[in-house]
């Protein structure tokens, strides 16, 4: 999606049964998570639909942002992502650093850097350009009743089924350890050093930016009539996302993520369908076999994620934008199946997405973050050229 400017949108009726139901859904999923599994799990809910609605009115998408960076030299996306980052980062340091808050243990987002990061993420990224979306995008445009992207949606799920599969192959690949700025050399450097990479990657931005049109676009202001309908500018996107992460953070004792849910839907299906999955490799570690012998209910990621559907309905009715277009394009769907496919594989054997990879892991200060970000944005560049052969805009 692209983000739309606050100043020039039209003012659309409330598409009243589309907000009932997410309300309703909503109360209902809050009730039920608090007297099955617990105040928490229903809190960690009601942050997934919040981010929902913040996605959606900000049409904060990192797949059109990478887009117009790459195709048009535009950076306003690119901008609002390291601003949300630099947010963030500035939170989760010190936490991190403490070790808990509010007495609840915390650990970053840290993963081993190697030849699966680099791998996946250049196939999360051609897959985002052909699906549509990235993880959140999936989540958001779906919910906000985009028939396609419920395509991308389920061979999202599929793809990271596949990745599962092949987990063993990869673990076996190349890799140097997990290395975080903040373990290895503290504090105050790694959020210097993070600060430094974040204004860098803005200046080259607006660098690009000039260079291609000739100014320096100014920032929009947001009405305040439009909060509760939006749309939002993207720096309202960036800071409401930073709170989602850092709330995620408090509750969890970890950091947002998104694709981990996939993985296990897709199994608990094969299961339910007589594959034994249970033998596979990936669900030996003594954490995900539980997840996979638990309910739903009981994975963080699974509700926070059903959350962002219902938030992105409830925002997309607040909008009068619930319109669900069910006929897509033979051509379009075919991106959509195959991009999806790319960027279940992709996050797989990445360590994560879009928000797990690369929003949790720099915000962690993990060096997987800022390759996953490297490997993704060259993957966006190739999935850009492949975009107009499947009759997709670029």
């Amino acid at each position: 999606m692209t983000h739309a400017s606050p100043m020039v949108s039209p003012t659309r009726p409330v598409h009243r049964p589309a907000l009932t139901t997410a309300l309703l859904l909503t109360g209902l999923g809050i009730v039920v998570l608090a007297l099955t599994v617990s105040w928490r799990q229903a809190l960690l809910f009601l942050i997934g639909t919040g981010a929902g609605l913040v996605l959606y009115h900000a049409a904060f998408g990192f797949t059109s942002a990478w887009r117009e960076a790459i195709a048009h030299g535009r950076g306003a996306g690119l901008r609002a992502q390291m601003l949300m980052l630099a947010v963030t980062t500035a939170v989760f340091v010190p936490v991190l650093a403490h070790g808990s808050v509010f007495g609840q243990a915390v650990r970053g987002s840290v993963a081993p850097v190697g030849v699966p990061v680099m791998v996946g993420a250049f196939i999360f990224g051609i897959g985002m350009q052909l699906g549509g979306g990235c993880a959140s995008g999936t989540l958001f445009s779906a919910g906000g009743g985009s028939v396609r992207m419920y395509a991308t949606l389920v061979a999202f799920i599929a793809g990271s089924v596949l990745g599962v599969l092949h987990a063993p192959m990869w673990d076996g690949a190349p890799t140097a350890g997990p290395l975080s700025l903040l373990v290895e050399l503290g504090a105050l450097p790694a959020l210097s050093i993070s600060a430094v990479a974040f204004g860098a990657i803005v200046a080259v931005s607006f660098w690009l930016e000039k260079r291609a049109h000739g100014i320096r676009p100014e920032p929009r202001a947001v009405p305040p009539r439009r909060w509760f309908y939006g749309p939002w500018s993207l720096a309202a996107g960036a800071l409401g996302l930073a709170a989602v992460n850092v709330a995620t953070l408090c509750l969890a004792g970890r950091p947002w993520g998104i694709t981990s849910a996939f993985a296990l839907w897709g199994a608990k299906l094969l299961m339910a369908s007589g594959v034994d999955v249970a033998t596979w490799p990936y669900w030996q570690t003594a954490a995900r076999a539980a997840d996979l012998r638990a309910s739903v209910l009981s994975d963080v990621t699974s509700v926070m994620d059903v959350g962002i559907m219902l938030g992105a309905l409830g925002a997309a009715a607040l909008a009068g934008r619930f319109a669900p277009v069910w006929r897509v394009p033979a051509r379009s769907m075919a991106a959509a199946i195959l991009g999806g496919v790319l960027l279940g594989y992709g996050a797989r054997i990445a360590f994560g997405c879009n928000i797990g990879a690369f929003f949790s892991g720099v915000s962690s200060t993990s060096l997987h973050g800022w390759v996953w970000f490297a490997a993704a944005f060259a993957g966006n560049v190739v999935g850009t050229k492949l975009r107009r052969p499947f009759g997709l805009v670029v």
